[in-house]
């Protein structure tokens, strides 16, 4: 894992002078901060494998995946591996496909993760989303987690979404206007509110 990033402590200053429940969650986890792999391949593996899925499922299928691969995570083992022994793992016959695909793309080259670095983020999400198995949420977990972008505001996340609605005392589902509005306040560095409430829920930080 790295460091965290250049924009972090900028971050918890504007967001904690922005809003009074953010510094509260400032001050109460300053314990971690959020971190990247610089594994856009191992990420994508991991997010296909946690769609639609509990956390403690998900981790389950991958520590079994990562065993499969003998620790080593990349195109060419995952290639190797056989269909039926990616499936056993657990994963669906879908996400299984996804995950091959995913391996046979990076190898060929048809995609190209260098290439997000100067792309803006809905650029980003839309390349990120032509991959089998990828779509909007999954993209921006890549560039929550994996490139650190600053402002990714994942609206599709229920976690997020469960998290508003605990620290704001709204009902669940929030209102959109709520979280719209949210978005606004927290710009340009959601990534990192998102992080925070993440936390308040979570007390191990989530990472992909």
């Amino acid at each position: 894992m790295s460091k965290s990033p250049i924009y972090w402590n900028s971050a918890i200053k504007y967001l904690s002078k922005k809003d009074k429940v953010m510094k509260k969650l400032i001050y109460k986890y300053k314990d971690k901060t959020l971190t990247t792999r610089k594994d856009i391949f191992y990420s994508l593996c991991k997010s296909i494998i946690g769609q639609q899925i509990s956390v403690a499922a998900a981790n389950s299928v991958f520590k079994k995946f990562k065993k499969l691969c003998n620790g080593k995570i990349n195109p060419s083992v995952v290639k190797k591996i056989s269909f039926q022994k990616l499936k056993n793992c657990g994963l669906s016959r879908q996400k299984t496909k996804g995950i091959k695909e995913l391996s046979i793309k990076f190898i060929d080259k048809s995609f190209n993760p260098k290439l997000l670095k100067n792309m803006d983020d809905e650029e980003a999400i839309v390349y990120l989303s032509n991959l089998r198995q990828i779509g909007r949420w999954s993209a921006e977990m890549i560039l929550l987690f994996t490139l650190n972008r600053q402002n990714i505001w994942p609206v599709q996340d229920i976690g997020l979404l469960r998290a508003i609605s605990n620290n704001y005392k709204k009902k669940y589902l929030p209102p959109k206007k709520f979280v719209s509005f949210l978005k606004m306040k927290f710009s340009p560095y959601c990534s990192v509110a998102t992080w925070y409430l993440w936390r308040s829920i979570d007390d191990e930080p989530i990472q992909y």
